[in-house]
This record gives C-alpha cells, sequence and structure tokens, in this order.
C-alpha cells in the first residue's frame, strides 16, 4: 500500500549576501565570523547500546563524534551540530537548555544526525517509536548534551573573522534502493533507477586561508554494515569526514550531513553478509572525502564571501510519498546555507531524489540551487 504524508521539515537558513526582497526580521549583513570543534562522543560501555536494529554493541570499531559550527554577523548567531547518530530523536528541551546558557536563539539552532545506522540513537526513542536506546540510553544522553554545551560554549568564545563558499562534484558510492514489487517499492538496489551524485562542499576559512570548517552534503544512506554488525561505527560519514580532516592536518572540522537518501543506498552493504568486514566503509568514505578535498582547492578566495546575513527557522511542506516505515520519519534535520542569490539545499533526510523539486519550488527565498541533477529524474517509478 502507497502512503502520502505530508512532511514538516525545520530549516535554518544562514544567507550569504544581498537578497532582493529579503523579509525584515532577516539581520542585516555583516562580516561573518566562525569557529567549529569536534568532541568526542564514542560511549565508554557501548554494550548498553544498540543499532539501529535493536542488536546490542559488544564493542567499538571506530570512534564516533559531535561536530559543531558556530557563525556570527556581528548582529546574530547560528550553530549547526552534526552528530554520528542514526537518529537525532526530540532535541527541544536540549535546544532550549542550549538557547539559555548561549545566548543562541533556538530559531537559529539546527541539529543533524548522519544516519549512521550503526551509531547510538540521540535520544530514547525514535521518531517511529519502533526503535529504542537500550538500557544506557539515558546516560549516554546526559553526557552528550552537557559535551554540546561545553562545546558549543568554548566555540562561541573563539570566533574568527571567515570568509564562505560553496561549490559542487561529483561522487559515485550511491545507488537507489528502490525495487519495484508489484505495486510498491521495497529496499534493495536498482542502479538505473534516479540517484543523486553531487557532492556539496561549503568552506569556511579564515581571512588567511587556514581552513576553518566544512559542510559536506551527499545523498546516501550509511547502512554499509547492516544489521548483524555489532561493533559500534560512524560508517561511510564518518570515515569522509575523518579523511577530510586527516588530509588538512587535523585542523578544520568536517561536518557530514545526509542528502535527498530516502532511496539512496551505498553501492557497497558487505555488512549485510560480512558483518566484519569493515574495508568498503574506509573505502567510499575515502572517494568522497578525496572529491570533497578536490573541491575544496579548486575554491578561488577571491570568490569567497565574508559578509553573511543570518536567517532563522523556516517551516517548509514537503508532500511526498512513503513506502516503508522508516520513510514516516519526520524530516527534523533540513539545513540550508547558501553564498550570494543562491540558496543551496544540504540536508534532506528521507527525502527521495524525484521529490527534491519539491524544496526548490516552496523555498521562501533567493534563487535555489536544484537539489539534485540526476539526469533520470524524470523516470519516476510508476505509482509512486
Amino acid at each position: 500500500m502507497t502512503v502520502r504524508v505530508r512532511t514538516i521539515v525545520s530549516v535554518l537558513m544562514i544567507l550569504l549576501g544581498s537578497i532582493a526582497g529579503a523579509r525584515a526580521w532577516a539581520t542585516d549583513v555583516g562580516a561573518l565570523r566562525a569557529g567549529a570543534a569536534k568532541v568526542d562522543i564514542t560511549p565508554s560501555d557501548p554494550t548498553q547500546l544498540t543499532n539501529q536494529w535493536g542488536v546490542p554493541f559488544v564493542g567499538v570499531h571506530d570512534k564516533t563524534y559531535a561536530r559543531v559550527l558556530v557563525v556570527n554577523n556581528g548582529a546574530a548567531t547560528a550553530a549547526i551540530i552534526a552528530i554520528d547518530t542514526v537518529e537525532v530523536s526530540d532535541a527541544t528541551e536540549f535546544v532550549a537548555r542550549l538557547s539559555k546558557e548561549t545566548g543562541i536563539p533556538t530559531a537559529n539552532i539546527a541539529i543533524v544526525g548522519t544516519h549512521a545506522h550503526n551509531a547510538p540513537i540521540v535520544g530514547m526513542v525514535d521518531a517511529s517509536g519502533m526503535h529504542r536506546a537500550g538500557p544506557g540510553g539515558a546516560a549516554f544522553l546526559a553526557k552528550l548534551n552537557d559535551d554540546l554545551v561545553k562545546a558549543v560554549k568554548q566555540v562561541q568564545a573563539n570566533l574568527q573573522l571567515a570568509r564562505l563558499g560553496v561549490a559542487t562534484g561529483t561522487a559515485f558510492i550511491n545507488m537507489n534502493r528502490d525495487v519495484r514489487d508489484g505495486n510498491h517499492a521495497v529496499d534493495g538496489s536498482d542502479p538505473l533507477y534516479p540517484s543523486d551524485k553531487t557532492v556539496w562542499v561549503l568552506k569556511l576559512e579564515s581571512l588567511s586561508g587556514e581552513p576553518i570548517a566544512f559542510l559536506i552534503n551527499y545523498a546516501v544512506h550509511n547502512t554499509i554494515l547492516g544489521m548483524k554488525n555489532n561493533l559500534l561505527s560512524g560508517e561511510a560519514a564518518e570515515a569522509t569526514s575523518r579523511y577530510v580532516e586527516q588530509y588538512y592536518k587535523d585542523k578544520p572540522v568536517a561536518l557530514w550531513t545526509m542528502g535527498a537518501a530516502g532511496d539512496q543506498g551505498p553501492i557497497i552493504s558487505a555488512g549485510w553478509d560480512n558483518p566484519s568486514n569493515f574495508e568498503p566503509v574506509n573505502v567510499l568514505g575515502q572517494i568522497l572525502g578525496q572529491e570533497v578535498v578536490r573541491v575544496s582547492k579548486g575554491m578561488d578566495s577571491k570568490s569567497m564571501i565574508s559578509q553573511a546575513r543570518i536567517w532563522g527557522i523556516e517551516t517548509i511542506p514537503v508532500r511526498g510519498t512513503r513506502t516503508t516505515v522508516a520513510d514516516l520519519t519526520p524530516l527534523e534535520e533540513l539545513l540550508a546555507v547558501g553564498p550570494l542569490e543562491v540558496l543551496a539545499v544540504l540536508a534532506v533526510p528521507m527525502v527521495r531524489v524525484s521529490l527534491a523539486d519539491n524544496l526548490a519550488r516552496v523555498a521562501p527565498v533567493g534563487k535555489v540551487a536544484p537539489v539534485s541533477k540526476a539526469t533520470p529524474r524524470t523516470l519516476k517509478m510508476p505509482g509512486l
């Protein structure tokens, strides 16, 4: 049975440059300042936590992190937090606390999850109500919240003048995971169906050219290891961030966000058959990381901007088709950032590629860069 739902998406928009017709509540353009930090959130005892499928962890394969980016333009401040987690559950109380302790308005705080299925949930239960954190969930969440507040405060106190640029690349590490089964779509792999290969890279650097942070966006599920894996891992998202950070001698922080990946899976899912095979995670992470570095090197500092206008949360209605329980998860983790007069949608978890244009049509301001540039996008699955 095909289910059609209307999803409300929260958007934190940092709209940079001069926008014609900007609304009155937007802040004035001002000098951009930025800072970033990485927090090790690897649980000391992972055996009390579970992966997406409820499998308890028996150990840790690779460390997981939360990455914090704070920007300011002299009139307003915004914070973006990307966490190695399968999902950020209801963060209302934490956002209120963070706002109270830092002075950053709740409307200027965005928390996104990498959707790594073999990392713990941030919360006690996911949005579907089907997946729970495990007996150690409360302690893990409490420590994480404390660490994040501390990190945001530290970053906020050490902002530096910065400039920003956005560019795109291409990586072939994903494919459409919808397979036709009568009148339904089921999880699988279909390389002939629409797939967005675009790699979005937002780069923040100091005025002297030292990288401060990257916002990376790519449409792929972090499900390489599969449900049989019992070692905690940030999967390809963490491997990508790790590669970029190590390339730049661990000076910048690389935040990974998931694109329109509702129907986008990795080209390799070795863990479904061999849960101890972590090599594909590092391989796909390196491929994507190398493309991020290539795109970054191609950005001309003279074309980057150092003046910013910071917007708050926007609510965008997205109407689309969902055919699995996972696809019914509310879209709470949308992030939009754009330079000059271009608004680039950078993270749309669980939105199908064929629905990406909906966001372009309803985005409230500015010229919109299409989320998906996949050529076969018009080949929509019958009945969906």
